[in-house]
């Protein structure tokens, strides 16, 4: 270090002194081209003193280097054998731990999938609306990759335990409930097992997703919630009929979803209702004929009882005919008996024309509606596919519907026709009787007359 200072304040003063003695003459240059080589003589001496200081701080590093080198790969020999001795070691050791652990691997794998079916049981249970977070040990003890404890599985037993007992208890309990108007009150429920729900008459339905109660916007049959109704107010003491849904409300939700009869004759359209009045005229026809004839045939029962003649009445009008022409042939008697009978027809059988042609229209009405509804049907498959069924719903409903409006209008109308028919054919064969009657008691008569 002393050497390179050295060096460095001969490099600044050595300017300084040429600069500072000029030579004047020969000998003086002389002088001092002596004077600058034994100057630079001891620079280079120096810079070699220099040059073998740092080649043995050179060395002595390299050595230092070199023993370093040798110290860190016996080292790493030693790490890499104790590397192997461990590693050897730990696959000993997992050997012996999976076949020590082998049933209970089986055993994790079974709990976990356990735990797996019961959580979306659980979730999807009515029970779970008394208490929403029995789910959540669950959910840890499918997601965790640890063995179960031994409290653990106790405590999935118990929690499958709790469910199984839920499941057949009657249980009533105040909680909030979703109405179908969409407002949340607070209501006392009544559940059977995990099957039904109700309040205040109304059935329940359970949603998973939530975890609340709602109210089904349309609810079944006064029958069945009379049913419902009847059994919240008991007192809990004998035996009680209620509904039960076994498929945990997918028969419920069916039934209420099924149309009723408003409903279903409204899905029949404007056809429907032409159909339906058709119907309705046909049956007040048969209802007012078969009135008429019902008077009808008690006066003529009436009037084959007794001997005096009245008017009020078909037979009575004919009987008439021959007391007006008593002293007449047969031949013309006969004939003004017909046209007595004739004029009487027409009124016994008014309206039968009409119940038949009613009776044949309907079914055709029925069959204009379900082509009717199968176009609809296939302008909606032309519009949007076949991807959505509700939208091909309405026109097949429209169809079918239809006909079975027009079947259901004509089939009574032909029995109605029918009896109708056969009770005026009754009457005017009992006037043609009492005619015929008449006649041959005329002819007997005046062949009496032409013996005397």
């Amino acid at each position: 270090m002393k050497q390179l200072l050295s060096i460095i304040l001969l490099a600044l003063f050595l300017p300084m002194v040429h600069a500072a003695d000029k030579p004047a003459d020969l000998d003086a240059l002389l002088k001092q081209v002596k004077r600058e080589g034994v100057l630079e003589q001891q620079q280079n001496k120096l810079r070699e003193a220099e040059f073998v200081t740092a080649r043995d701080q050179q060395a002595d590093l390299l050595a230092q280097a070199k023993n370093q080198l040798a110290f860190e790969e016996q080292r790493t020999a030693q790490l890499n054998q104790s590397f192997q001795d461990y590693e050897k070691g730990l696959a000993e050791k997992e050997s012996l731990l999976q076949e020590k652990s082998g049933s209970l691997g089986e055993l994790f794998g079974t709990v976990r999938q356990m735990a797996n079916d019961s959580r979306s049981v659980l979730e999807g249970s009515m029970t779970s609306v008394q208490n929403k977070t029995r789910a959540e040990f669950l959910v840890t003890l499918t997601e965790r990759k640890q063995q179960p404890t031994i409290e653990e599985l106790r405590q999935l037993w118990l929690v499958l335990q709790e469910e199984m007992t839920e499941s057949g208890k009657v249980s009533q309990f105040i909680t909030p409930v979703i109405t179908a108007d969409g407002e949340v009150e607070q209501r006392k429920v009544t559940r059977i097992g995990v099957f039904t729900a109700f309040s205040e008459g109304k059935f329940l339905r359970y949603l998973p997703e939530t975890g609340n109660l709602v109210e089904l916007g349309r609810q079944p049959v006064d029958r069945l919630r009379d049913l419902a109704a009847e059994f919240e107010a008991s007192s809990g003491t004998g035996l009680m009929p209620v509904v039960v849904d076994p498929t945990r409300g997918a028969i419920m939700a069916l039934l209420v979803q099924a149309p009723d009869l408003k409903e279903r004759i409204q899905q029949g359209g404007w056809i429907g209702f032409i159909i339906l009045g058709l119907g309705l005229i046909g049956l007040l026809i048969a209802l007012q004929r078969f009135i008429y004839l019902s008077i009808i045939g008690k006066g003529v029962a009436k009037q084959q009882k007794q001997q005096e003649v009245s008017l009020k009445n078909p037979l009575g009008r004919i009987l008439s005919v021959y007391s007006d022409t008593v002293r007449q042939d047969v031949e013309t008697l006969s004939l003004k008996l017909d046209e007595a009978i004739l004029r009487e027809i027409p009124k016994i059988e008014r309206g039968l024309i009409t119940l038949a042609v009613l009776a044949a229209i309907a079914p055709m009405l029925g069959l204009l509606g379900t082509v009717s509804g199968m176009i609809e049907t296939f302008q909606s498959i032309t519009l949007f596919g076949t991807g959505d069924p509700k939208l091909m719903s309405g026109g097949i409903s429209q169809a079918l519907v239809t006909t079975e409006l027009g079947l259901a209008v004509a089939i009574p109308l032909v029995f109605i026709h029918s009896a109708i028919s056969g009770k005026s054919n009754r009457l005017v064969q009992i006037l043609d009787e009492e005619s015929a009657a008449l006649v041959a008691r005329n002819a007997e008569k005046q062949n009496g007359q032409s013996d005397k």
